[in-house]
């Protein structure tokens, strides 16, 4: 039976050196009054101390909010600390960049899905994802400053093929939330946008003999709940605690509540914003072009993201599923700062299942960042020198799409405008996004796959991956190749013998010929 505290109560039963399992995205599943109690109980104490954090997506709110609040009272708090995307925690990811604590950044798929492996007693995870890139151990095994040198990850070899192992841990305490718990400990995801990995942690805490602990908004008297609606039973969960205020409990980085991410109403598709002409939506267009009617699609936070905006201003998305890596299928999934959540959704799967999906082979095309990209076709999304941020669920959506579109601007802080069908360049960028050699390989252009396609889009200029060489295949109107795309470069890629004009039509206010391109 489930045991009500308060966050401070809490706080005090996590014991020094404990290993922590989180779920969750942004701030859906984020119990933010317990990391606050946590936070000031080793300000004010001393305890807990010397965490070990381990956890999936990111977790805040690239503000204040969030995982972030661990690492505002200094180092020894927490000492190591493990996920997919760290880039929103600041205070901690500084105490990375000060070689203060140890810190790995691993795929997202494979951690939600490793919490079911310690949960069921199995010594790890083994899989293909990951080979070739950051996490690989013959690159840098998913470290992510030099005081780090644990072993995360091996290269092992089976039935003549190689994988990665993701080693198994026991884990000491899982800090979760939810929105409803009944009188039993029953927790309800009523209100949450994303069906989180939170079952597969608190299972990996109680059977490796930790504790759980759920943050929740709402109490229920026990056998009110439809045992359909509970995520996580009572049977696992030790103690809840009960928010006392609504800033605590936030359904996103960006609302307190949306009926239409938690499936409650279907939004008019007339409320969802419409973007402004612009070199964003132009790249957005371009890469909605390799869509094909039917095809299950996937979008990436920033610029990708808004490519189901673009797909839902050309009215087709009953012709496309799109779906988000936390689990949303169908509808339009949101961009920052609700990212991670689907307007409409035709179904919620859980995280771990979702990555199941997408492991297998289930997504067509995916649309992802184009941070920063080299000769070989790499890709590089996870660390910029002083900003180390983490691949998210990018290794894991990239090892298995059919399709991979990269989609981003061709120089960082450019400015350009749309003018007559043409691109304008008003000011050149502070840096080139082409480079000789990235700095971190999130993709590794080596390993893509013989069937797979691997585009990179941006406003000036398309490029494909062919036979392992970067392509220039098309050139936005008004551009001049050598003045404009090239000579920012950092190498010089292969130019196709049949080199053409992007489409002039998506550089107009309004275009309406999506649908020219699903038949194709």
């Amino acid at each position: 039976m489930a045991k009500f505290i308060t966050a401070e109560e809490a706080a005090k039963l996590i014991p020094d050196g404990a290993t922590v399992g989180l779920a969750g995205m942004g701030l859906s599943g984020w119990p933010e009054e317990i990391s606050l109690a946590i936070r000031d109980s080793f300000a004010e104490t001393g305890h807990p101390c010397n965490l070990n954090l381990k956890q999936g997506c990111a977790m805040g709110d690239w503000k204040t909010r969030g995982v972030t609040h661990l690492g505002e009272a200094g180092p020894g708090l927490v000492t190591h600390w493990s996920g997919a995307h760290i880039g929103s925690a600041f205070a901690l990811c500084k105490l990375v960049l000060e070689n203060k604590i140890h810190c790995h950044c691993l795929p997202q798929g494979v951690i939600v899905n490793l919490w079911r492996e310690i949960a069921a007693g199995r010594p790890g995870l083994m899989t293909k994802v990951g080979l070739g890139t950051f996490v690989d151990p013959r690159v840098e095994g998913g470290k992510m400053n030099e005081v780090t040198t644990e072993d995360l990850v091996e290269l092992i070899e089976f039935q003549g093929e190689e994988y990665l192992f993701y080693k198994s841990f026991p884990l000491d305490v899982a800090l979760l939330r939810g929105t409803i718990a009944d009188e039993n400990g029953n927790i309800s995801f009523a209100n949450e946008s994303v069906m989180n990995e939170g079952l597969a942690v608190a299972t990996a805490a109680h059977n490796s003999g930790g504790i759980v602990i759920v943050q929740v908004e709402y109490l229920a008297k026990k056998g009110t709940l439809n045992p359909k609606d509970v995520r996580i039973p009572g049977i696992l969960v030790d103690y809840v605690v009960q928010a006392t205020s609504q800033d605590a409990c936030w359904q996103t980085e960006g609302v307190y509540y949306d009926p239409s991410f938690s499936g409650q109403i279907k939004k008019p598709l007339s409320e969802l914003p419409v973007l402004d002409l612009s070199p964003r939506k132009i790249i957005c267009r371009r890469a909605a072009m390799e869509v094909r009617k039917g095809a299950v699609g996937n979008v990436g936070v920033g610029i990708p993201a808004d490519v189901s905006a673009i797909v839902s201003e050309e009215g087709y998305t009953d012709e496309i599923t799109i779906v988000a890596e936390a689990g949303g299928v169908g509808g339009v999934p949101a961009a920052l700062p609700n990212f991670g959540s689907n307007y409409n959704a035709e179904c919620i799967m859980v995280h771990n299942d979702m990555f199941d999906f997408i492991d297998g082979g289930g997504v067509d095309i995916t649309f992802l960042g184009l941070a920063q990209a080299d000769k070989h076709g790499n890709l590089n999304v996870s660390k910029f020198g002083n900003r180390p941020t983490g691949p998210g669920g990018f290794i894991d959506i990239t090892n298995s799409a059919k399709k991979i579109v990269f989609a981003g601007t061709f120089m960082a802080k450019a400015k350009e405008h749309i003018e007559d069908g043409k691109l304008v360049i008003d000011e050149e960028g502070t840096a080139a996004k082409f480079v000789d050699e990235v700095e971190q390989i999130t993709f590794a252009g080596q390993y893509a796959r013989p069937d797979q396609t691997v585009l990179y889009v941006t406003e000036r200029a398309v490029f494909k991956l062919i036979d392992g060489k970067v392509t220039l295949i098309e050139i936005a109107p008004g551009i001049d190749m050598e003045k404009d795309v090239l000579a920012h470069m950092g190498f010089r890629p292969e130019i196709s013998p049949d080199l053409k004009l992007m489409n002039p039509d998506i550089f107009q206010e309004k275009w309406g010929k999506l649908g020219d391109f699903l038949d194709e």
